[in-house]
């Protein structure tokens, strides 16, 4: 058996961990299960406390520059309590619930940019040690998937996804971020609107579709942002209806008979302000990450999808957050 980490805050001949995550990717608001692997050092110890933190990389605007961040979404308790001899093995199974909020990091087994992981944390004689990290892979809920196809089918083409830091307010959001996945318009809407940015916001018994619309300027008037919310069912219907449905969302965006919106408000948090599209963001000035690229018109979104960077290690994208989490609270 391989061992990822040594438990190094845990002094010499401590006990090193590997947890190893199921096979099949997650779904928002579903079971992650898998089993903490735990192997005995020099001596005996006692183990208080195995956790689990559902980490994201997220963009942060900053005062000066751009950056991203490491946030912890959700910790879970899987065990601890135990004590564990000189090189002995011990296994820890787990069953944990994710966020229905959980961003969804894959489409028809496509990345689609937005990057999560799964970190063990140990807690031995009162030192933690952030040991095994692992990456996470989470696809759409059924209407979720859904809605995304339904885009395809009338003709939108997957951008990009990315995770933004704050909050959407009037919104039942729970995380302290939110995923926009970015839509290209068919020919048709392309002198009407540069792009569209849906957020899902899943709860229990019902799923918040954000859309976002990035209205083109015309001869006599200003480009501008229309922000509106809507809501749907987790209920499975033909997918004709679901792409009536969201043409019907379109409609309300965009249509030309539509009233110019309001940009929809988005919360402060942590130092953010508003940008000129009306979001609460922390600083001026950053640039998305962009994981895969439209490539002409789609027959569904990932129909049209190019990976033009795809991150092979997890631990890539966390390098250098050893040191600890943002947006973890103690």
């Amino acid at each position: 058996m391989v061992f990822k980490k040594l438990l190094g805050a845990l002094g010499v001949g401590g006990p090193s961990v590997d947890t190893v995550l199921q096979p099949a990717p997650a779904l928002p608001g579903g079971p992650l299960s898998g089993e903490v692997r735990l192997r005995g050092g020099g001596r005996d110890v006692t183990v208080e406390q195995i956790s689990l933190l559902l980490v994201a990389r997220v963009e942060v605007e900053g005062q000066d520059e751009e950056h991203d961040s490491t946030v912890v979404l959700e910790r879970f308790t899987v065990g601890g309590g135990f004590r564990l001899a000189e090189d002995a093995e011990h296994t820890v199974p787990f069953t944990v619930t994710l966020p229905w909020e959980t961003p969804v990091t894959q489409l028809h087994g496509q990345p689609l940019g937005p990057v999560l992981g799964i970190r063990t944390e140990l807690e031995v004689a009162g030192a933690r040690d952030k040991g095994d990290l692992d990456a996470l892979a989470v696809a759409p809920l059924p209407a979720q998937e859904a809605v995304l196809e339904a885009f395809g089918q009338l003709g939108y083409g997957f951008r990009s996804a990315d995770l933004e830091l704050g909050h959407i307010r009037g919104t039942g959001q729970r995380l302290p971020c939110y995923q926009e996945i970015e839509i290209v318009p068919p020919a048709d809407k392309a002198h009407a609107v540069n792009e569209i940015e849906v957020t899902f916001l899943a709860a229990p018994d019902v799923l918040e579709v954000v859309i976002e619309a990035d209205k083109r300027a015309g001869l006599f008037s200003e480009g501008h942002d229309s922000v509106h919310r809507f809501t749907t069912s987790h209920h499975t219907v033909p997918q004709a209806d679901r792409n009536a449905e969201v043409d019907a969302w379109l409609h309300q965006v965009i249509g030309a008979h539509t009233a110019h919106a309001a940009p929809y408000p988005y919360a402060q948090s942590g130092g953010h302000h508003d940008d000129h599209h009306g979001h609460h963001r922390p600083g001026p000035g950053t640039g998305a990450v962009v994981a895969g690229v439209a490539a002409g018109a789609a027959v569904g979104v990932v129909g049209g999808m190019v990976a033009a960077e795809v991150i092979d290690e997890i631990g890539d994208a966390f390098e250098g957050d050893d040191g600890g989490e943002g947006g973890e609270e103690e």
